[in-house]
């Protein structure tokens, strides 16, 4: 029998299509099958830090200001002037403080001149009275014994008197004292070598120091050997910083003005005196930094990196890799479950309040929060490798332990689909 034409047409073009489709379909799916980037594990160092900011002051700033009231006389020194311990700084006009201790010196030789007189008087009536003991005792009807008791009580009344002359001798001698003082005030001068990062007056200028001592200089000692960095760090990472101080790892930091320098430190002190701003509480941690070419300047902000731990030579992964969840369906089926905790619960979703983990449970997770998968390639599906990851810097996290080789490719992202 013969088959009508369009029949044998028909069956050609379902032949043409059967031999055309098989390609066409792989191609198809080819072309639409995912496609990800990859990155392989090597081995290097790995440093894990913490960042922060703060700010450059010196070791110690003294301030130095004036007991003494007056117009400025003279300046001998300016900003960034290198001086020395009891160097002349400033002198306050002295005139007024020098007619005082003229004064003072003269009221003394005054007092002294009223002790004199007391002593001599004193000594006339103990003459007196050694007298009229010696004619008593001759005959007692040369004096009576009322003659006598006015001897004795002159006597006793001159002694107290000769005893106010010589306290006010020595008050005399102590308001002399001050007056000097006062005058040796108007010369200020340095308590410290160092360097004045600050002047706060000019020629001409008056002190009034009888409202509040005034603050004319601060002077920044031993700038050159060392400066200090004050940091706020997070209470999170304060346990981090103890640990890296206990094991004296190293501070690099950076300031803007020498933006090409990095200078290093050590922690020196992680102070206890919190500050808590929105919520965030914050420990001070202070850097020394030494400071031979004085770059670094008080005020100067820096940014700061602490170094917790350094290990040279770790099997490595990019921190992209420990990031990346695929989809179920590009995932081989017996590793499909890792994935089954990522999917959201729409009945969690509908509950208004969740339970708080306990603290037990908290510590629980933490410990596990280092037991993690990485994807390969194997095949058409993904293979998911159990790792556990230590330390990490903003690139890489090391790799304790897994089936993960040096130079093996992982899985870090997907890549764009073709349009």
């Amino acid at each position: 029998m013969r088959f009508p034409i369009k029949t044998a047409a028909f069956l050609v073009l379902g032949a043409a299509g059967a031999v055309v489709y098989a390609p066409a379909q792989h191609y198809w799916k080819e072309r639409h099958r995912p496609q990800y980037t990859e990155e392989a594990a090597s081995r290097g160092p790995i440093a894990y830090v913490v960042n922060s900011t703060g700010t450059v002051q010196p070791v110690l700033s003294v301030h130095i200001g004036s007991f003494v009231s007056g117009p400025i006389e003279k300046l001998y020194v300016d900003f960034n002037q290198s001086v020395k311990k009891g160097e002349l700084l400033a002198k306050i006009d002295p005139r007024i403080y020098e007619a005082g201790v003229l004064h003072d010196r003269a009221f003394l030789v005054t007092r002294e001149a009223d002790r004199d007189r007391a002593k001599a008087v004193l000594q006339q009536a103990i003459n007196d009275e050694k007298r009229a003991q010696a004619l008593m005792a001759k005959n007692k009807d040369y004096v009576s014994a009322a003659e006598m008791d006015q001897y004795r009580f002159n006597r006793l009344s001159l002694e107290a008197q000769l005893k106010v002359a010589d306290a006010t001798v020595k008050q005399a001698e102590a308001s002399l004292e001050t007056s000097k003082a006062n005058l040796a005030y108007t010369e200020i001068r340095s308590p410290v070598d160092g360097i004045v990062i600050d002047r706060k007056i000019d020629p001409g200028q008056t002190l009034a120091a009888q409202f509040q001592t005034p603050e004319l200089f601060i002077v920044a000692p031993d700038m050159k050997k060392q400066m200090n960095v004050f940091a706020s760090v997070d209470e999170a990472d304060i346990g981090l910083i103890r640990q890296a101080q206990q094991k004296k790892q190293p501070v690099h930091f950076t300031v803007d003005a020498y933006p090409d320098d990095l200078f290093e430190g050590t922690i020196w002190q992680i102070r206890m005196s919190s500050t808590t701003t929105q919520n965030v509480v914050t420990y001070p941690v202070v850097v020394a930094a030494p400071n031979p070419d004085l770059k670094l300047m008080p005020g100067m902000t820096a940014n700061i990196t602490f170094q917790i731990l350094e290990k040279k030579n770790v099997l490595r992964i990019p921190n992209a890799a420990l990031r990346f969840y695929p989809k179920s369906e590009a995932v081989r089926p017996e590793d499909r479950s890792i994935l089954e905790g990522l999917a959201p619960d729409p009945d969690k979703e509908k509950q208004t309040t969740e339970a708080v983990p306990s603290a037990l449970e908290k510590a629980a997770a933490n410990r596990k929060r280092d037991h993690r998968h990485i994807w390969v390639q194997d095949g058409e599906f993904l293979r998911a490798v159990a790792v556990v990851s230590g330390i990490n810097d903003s690139k890489c996290s090391e790799v304790v332990s897994g089936e993960i080789a040096d130079g093996q490719m992982v899985i870090t992202g997907t890549k764009t689909a073709p349009q």
